[in-house]
């Protein structure tokens, strides 16, 4: 196993659409099993491939364990993922991301999803998602639709960024609002 480089938002890869993955085996496996490792030592919850530059439908979450949640403490690795079902409830949460490292924003999403896939294996899954595993399944599927967290947010003062320890104050909201638009 080995850490990939993550791709920060101003790569042009991160806007594309990822492709479907045909080929199953070992090499799709190694990657799956680098992507856990890149995310646990960025401290993420989730990794879609095109954020270390692969563009293939893949992507990679886990929780960490909380005995009131059953999705949690266990590592997801989704191949060719679709929603094919979403709760009509929206819920406001907050969000951040991999390739936009101390940036965060309140983005509304489905409170369940039921995502259908394949394994590693090219076998079939189909998982209904809760609450935050919900929000990490989403948010990683826009990943493989060239889709950021930040193009979600339609308020200056519904995205913030958390300086490094550092620094002593939060950045204004005009500034935010004018790196969002370049992000966007």
């Amino acid at each position: 196993m080995a850490i990939r480089r993550i791709l920060y938002a101003d790569d042009p890869r991160l806007r594309q659409k990822a492709k479907p993955v045909k080929r199953f085996g070992p090499e799709l496996k190694a990657l799956a099993d680098d992507m856990l490792e890149t995310m646990r030592a960025a401290n993420g919850l989730g990794l879609a491939a095109p954020q270390i530059g692969i563009l293939q439908q893949l992507f990679v979450a886990h929780l960490p364990k909380d005995e009131a949640d059953p999705q949690s403490g266990k590592d997801f690795v989704l191949v060719n993922p679709q929603i094919v079902q979403a709760s009509p409830e929206r819920v406001e949460g907050v969000e951040g991301c991999l390739s936009i490292p101390t940036w965060y924003g309140r983005v509304a999403r489905a409170e369940w999803v039921v995502v259908k896939a394949q394994n590693v294996h090219g076998k079939p899954v189909r998982i209904k998602a809760h609450g935050l595993l919900a929000r990490v399944f989403q948010h990683e599927i826009d990943h493989l639709n060239g889709v950021l967290f930040v193009d979600h947010i339609r308020r200056p003062e519904d995205v913030w960024q958390e300086l490094p320890k550092e620094a002593s104050e939060k950045q204004p909201a005009a500034q935010v609002a004018a790196a969002v638009e370049q992000l966007a």
